[in-house]
């Protein structure tokens, strides 16, 4: 067996071809993972043989992450009604809180699977910046090629996920290295503190994500970037916005989410 246990692995989809099986092994070069043949085993016992934290599957249509019995992919998922809205001329509890305009430049530092991305980079349009960071190597090379390679007939979505750029990086690292005021926004949407009960499709997600939270420190960096503010989704009453600081936040009557915001030249909005 191939010593690459608790590592991440590739794999191919049960059908496979040889151009299938080329790719993946590019891919398992390119993330300095290794590639194990299917041999039509199961991905739970993959799982399990090789006691490994996430399979990237790779299939002539998509590409994909599994772990733990759920399945990953590149999809705008909610954003897409979430752009409907804002086409219609309905307000984004994000959006808002980011006070975002065309033209501004965002650095999401949790991109996960890309959706808040996606409706930011609407709005910002095409002479706005979105960048997203992600410390997990499956899941920003998922999302980096489901950008690419992603079909829709909304030219507005298409156009909103074509212009993000993946970083595969720890955010507390990039933010430290980057000028003074270099995004307009700085976004936080960490893996919940006391996660939604109504969300237990995301509990695998957590094997992926960073599930650290977020330090102090990393909002006095994210403040010293941002030309604005900084932005941090959480659950409504989560006890993360008082421990950071935020006291600004911004939230629905119904929404189990809300959003903290920090104007970066320190006054309440």
């Amino acid at each position: 067996m191939i010593d690459n246990m608790g590592k991440p692995i590739v794999t191919t989809s049960l059908s496979y071809s040889h151009q299938v099986v080329e790719s993946a092994k590019s891919i398992a070069s390119q993330l300095g993972l290794s590639f194990v043949s299917r041999n039509g085993t199961s991905l739970t016992n993959m799982e399990s043989g090789y006691n490994s934290t996430g399979i990237l599957v790779v299939s002539k249509t998509k590409l994909s992450i599994y772990i733990k019995g759920e399945e990953f992919f590149f999809h705008p998922g909610m954003a897409k009604l979430r752009i409907k809205e804002l086409v219609n001329g309905n307000t984004d509890l994000m959006i808002r809180a980011m006070d975002l305009r065309a033209g501004d430049m965002v650095l999401d530092c949790t991109l996960g699977l890309g959706s808040d991305a996606v409706v930011a980079n609407y709005v910002a349009g095409p002479t706005g910046t979105v960048v997203g960071l992600e410390s997990n190597p499956l899941m920003a090379y998922v999302v980096q090629e489901g950008i690419k390679h992603y079909k829709d007939g909304n030219p507005a979505l298409i156009k909103a996920i074509r212009g993000i750029k993946v970083i595969n990086v720890d955010h507390r690292n990039y933010l430290r290295k980057l000028p003074d005021k270099s995004f307009d926004v700085v976004y936080f949407d960490p893996m919940f503190r006391n996660p939604l009960k109504k969300s237990p499709g995301m509990a695998p997600l957590r094997k992926l994500a960073n599930n650290d939270s977020i330090s102090k420190e990393t909002i006095n960096q994210a403040l010293r970037v941002a030309k604005k503010c900084v932005v941090m989704k959480e659950t409504a009453k989560s006890e993360e916005f008082t421990r950071l600081g935020f006291k600004k936040i911004i939230g629905g009557k119904k929404s189990p989410i809300a959003y903290g915001v920090l104007l970066a030249g320190g006054e309440d909005l």
